[in-house]
């Protein structure tokens, strides 16, 4: 077939076409749930478990989205402008815990923390048990702050060094111009970093399934599984799913 012929321009079309659609469907089928009615469990699980499953995610978000904000922009900044022994080594190390799911750190200090763990063991003390809400907010903060690190690092970088010294001159101090030239410049990148961290805090199965925290991810399996109802399933999901585009929506306004 010659390489213009118009029926290669069709074929082309049309996989492209069936491509959209494969991956648009598991979301179509989640949104789709709605339109076949309520679950005969949907009542139960609305009076019982959403709310905690809805105040569990919520709290995991904000602290881990506070977390991340906090090691991320604040290791971003100092990547950035400053200058030290290892800050080439640094620059690209702080990316490493991208490399390792969540549930595998959760494993290992929970492995550490434990009764028997070798930290406890070597302190001869009796540390907290990580296994909670806190926990998972700590080990989600130490696994996906590199998002945000990442965007504000490159908004950092790409700033232009006039505006911090008409700041200087004006006299502003380092902390001020920050807090009030820096920051409001990156903010869209910062943004998008942590929207990106925040859909990830709420799809997480595996940790938060490990430390026993109900969320709607855990809601969701136990649905299915647990109550053999794959509708409520997915209408548990279309809930997360509604989360996830309103964090879409807020990044893109931002």
């Amino acid at each position: 077939m010659p390489p213009g012929f118009p029926g290669r321009v069709r074929v082309r079309s049309w996989l492209l076409l069936s491509l959209a659609l494969a991956l648009a469907a598991p979301v179509l089928v989640v949104a789709g749930s709605w339109l076949a009615g309520a679950s005969p469990n949907w009542a139960h699980l609305r009076a019982t478990v959403l709310p905690d499953y809805a105040r569990l995610s919520l709290l995991l978000a904000a602290g881990t989205g506070l977390g991340t904000l906090v090691i991320g922009v604040g290791a971003a900044w100092a990547v950035a402008r400053l200058r030290f022994p290892g800050h080439g080594v640094l620059e690209w190390a702080l990316l490493l815990p991208l490399a390792c799911p969540a549930y595998l750190i959760a494993y290992t200090w929970t492995g550490l923390l434990a009764s028997e763990g070798a930290l406890q063991q070597a302190l001869a003390v009796s540390l907290p048990d990580i296994r909670g809400p806190a926990g998972a907010v700590a080990m989600f903060t130490l696994v996906l702050y590199p998002y945000v690190y990442l965007m504000a690092r490159a908004a950092f970088v790409g700033q232009s060094a006039l505006a911090q010294e008409v700041a200087r001159t004006l006299g502003a101090g380092p902390w001020r111009r920050f807090f009030r030239v820096a920051l409001p410049l990156a903010r869209p990148a910062i943004v998008a970093g942590l929207a990106l961290v925040l859909m990830e805090t709420l799809a997480d199965y595996g940790t938060v399934a490990y430390f026993g925290v109900p969320t709607l991810s855990t809601g969701i399996y136990r649905t299915w599984f647990g109550l053999g109802d794959r509708l409520a399933a997915a209408q548990l999901a279309g809930v997360l799913l509604v989360a996830m585009v309103a964090l879409l929506w807020v990044e893109r306004r931002a």
